[in-house]
């Protein structure tokens, strides 16, 4: 079993590493209407939710209204992706609270390198010690924009 951390309360809503809380169905909602993963079908959702670390951030219902995922070896590398809040729940500091969560999480203590991909985040990653790559002509990637597009 591996270790959770407590629910932190940001105001009127809880962020959790809990997967039992996870709602797989609200995060496919929302990735498939991303501009980073439109068309994502539900079965590629639930398999990356599966393996991964996820925190969620959930209103006072219970609902979930913001994801952050991180996706890693636990021992030299962590790659973090799908952070979202719902439109309607931004402003209310739930993804600095669940990356702040990650930062903390002992699963992921002592790692090399923290990577990450965003159009429009800068100011928020950087708040967590994020920086451009220092050296990007050694980096590559391997990228199929419209994959769930052609299923």
């Amino acid at each position: 079993m591996r270790p959770t951390l407590p629910a932190r309360r940001v105001g009127s809503y809880t962020v959790s590493d809990d997967p039992a809380l996870l709602d797989t169905r609200a995060i496919h909602a929302y990735l498939q209407r991303s501009y980073w993963s439109p068309d994502i079908p539900l079965e590629v959702v639930e398999r990356a939710v599966r393996g991964s670390l996820c925190v969620g951030a959930y209103d006072g219902t219970g609902a979930q209204v913001g994801l952050a995922r991180f996706i890693s070896d636990y021992a030299t590398f962590c790659y973090v992706g799908d952070v979202y809040v719902l439109e309607d729940h931004r402003g209310q500091g739930l993804s600095k609270a669940m990356l702040g969560m990650a930062v903390d999480h002992p699963l992921l203590q002592g790692l090399r390198r923290w990577s990450l991909v965003t159009a429009d985040a800068h100011e928020l990653y950087r708040q967590f010690g994020f920086s451009p790559v220092a050296q990007p002509e050694r980096h590559m990637e391997r990228l199929n924009r419209d994959i769930y597009r052609h299923r």
